[in-house]
């Protein structure tokens, strides 16, 4: 079905203000007044009008094609887009974006059943080493072997289900020099499923919780597009990856986990586990000595209540970097909104028993629960946070269908990751 774009009101018998009308040469999306934001919500309703098979015809500027895009993407059928015109170099940017946002998408709509740690590590070492098979290596440590590592937040964790914890450190190099300085790391929280553990969740609550690995989607997708947009320097990808599971050898409550800096950590509640996994994954970062660590994660409902499902929340302690990823998120047309995080936000859990607690004792982590999770995160990170950002993903997953996404993951941030990648180490 071709789609074409008009400047002009929908013809009278279809109401005036209509934002569709059908003609003999195809669907019409009226925009008397440009939006991008109307473009994606005319691709949501085509596609749940049944057309599975579009082509965009006549004159889309390249933002226009990508936002119908997001909206026609859906979470049961990927259907065939084809794109406007003839530009090339534009075409492989939007199948490169494409290629990129549905393999997140799908990845996070998965069930946990389908996709366990392991299996999340593996999917992701695939899709990477298939972009560059001669530039990437990794190496997978799971179970028993991360706590002889010493990564003892991936490992307590997880250790509650049969599907064993993993860590997955991806090495993309196309430097060919095993020498060559990294020069940004990646750090995506992985927990397929998250019950609660201990402090369980409710039904309605866990019923999504498959995810909850959305931030270990999206690092490695923006690893991926940024290597189909000409990335050519090392960057190291560490994937925490757990299911938050209740059994007799689950972690509890009380519990007193060491890392590997020194820090102890009382559990005041398991249900703030991600936090837990991502200190190992931000600890590895800290030993390669790049200049510039990016953390993504599922990680507080307080970052939705603060910003809604419309934008992701970043957090810093690097203000210029801070400005810079906002203004490249800006660009890209994907909205991220900054929340505060000073030092001091380090010592908004305390322990009686240890140097922090992971959360405070109360649902949700309290008032502040979002930048007390990032000040607990600051902790594991080097040279006082500068060349940290830490982007708390409220807008990566949609638990009902809207006006402007399917149902399940979104991929928004993608672009914004890709882009603070190649702009740090292009």
């Amino acid at each position: 079905m071709p789609v074409r774009l008009s400047s002009a009101p929908a013809p009278a018998e279809w109401g005036g203000n209509a934002l569709l009308s059908h003609d003999e040469r195809g669907m019409v999306i009226h925009l008397p007044t440009p939006s991008l934001r109307a473009v994606q919500r005319a691709g949501r309703r085509l596609h749940g009008q049944g057309l599975r098979r579009v082509q965009l015809a006549g004159d889309w500027h390249i933002e226009q094609q990508w936002a119908f895009a997001q909206g026609w993407m859906s979470s049961k059928d990927e259907g065939e887009l084809y794109w406007a015109g003839t530009d090339e170099t534009a075409r492989r940017l939007l199948d490169a974006r494409l290629r990129c946002a549905r393999w997140v998408r799908n990845l996070t709509n998965a069930t946990p059943e389908q996709l366990g740690p392991v299996a999340l590590a593996v999917e992701a070492a695939s899709f990477i080493t298939e972009l560059a098979p001669a530039r990437v290596s990794h190496r997978i440590l799971k179970g028993e072997a991360l706590r002889d590592a010493g990564f003892v937040g991936i490992y307590q964790v997880g250790r509650g289900s049969d599907r064993e914890p993993v860590l997955l450190e991806l090495d993309f190099n196309p430097t060919g020099d095993r020498k060559a300085p990294v020069a940004a790391c990646l750090v995506g929280k992985g927990i397929t499923f998250d019950s609660g553990g201990y402090s369980i969740k409710a039904s309605e609550g866990m019923l999504h919780m498959k995810g909850d690995m959305g931030g270990a989607a999206l690092v490695t997708g923006a690893l991926g597009l940024a290597m189909l947009s000409g990335l050519n320097r090392r960057v190291k990808l560490f994937l925490c990856c757990a299911e938050n599971l209740i059994s007799g050898h689950a972690y509890k409550l009380g519990d007193i986990l060491d890392y590997k800096n020194g820090t102890r950590v009382e559990i005041v509640n398991t249900d703030a586990e991600g936090r837990l996994v991502l200190a190992d994954g931000l600890l590895a970062a800290g030993e390669t000595g790049a200049g510039l660590i990016i953390d993504a994660a599922t990680l507080t409902g307080a970052a939705v209540t603060a910003v809604g499902q419309e934008y992701n929340a970043l957090f810093a302690l690097d203000q210029p970097l801070a400005q810079r990823a906002l203004s490249l998120a800006e660009q890209e047309n994907e909205p991220l909104w900054q929340l505060p995080l000073a030092p001091w936000h380090r010592e908004q859990c305390p322990s009686a028993y240890a140097d922090t607690a992971n959360s405070r004792p109360v649902k949700g982590g309290g008032p502040g629960g979002a930048s007390n999770a990032a000040g607990f995160l600051s902790r594991f990170v080097p040279n006082e946070g500068r060349g940290w950002l830490h982007f708390d993903l409220a807008a990566a997953y949609h638990n009902n269908a809207d006006e402007d996404w399917s149902a399940g993951g979104t991929a928004l941030g993608l672009r914004t990751l890709a882009r603070i990648l190649l702009e740090h180490t292009g």
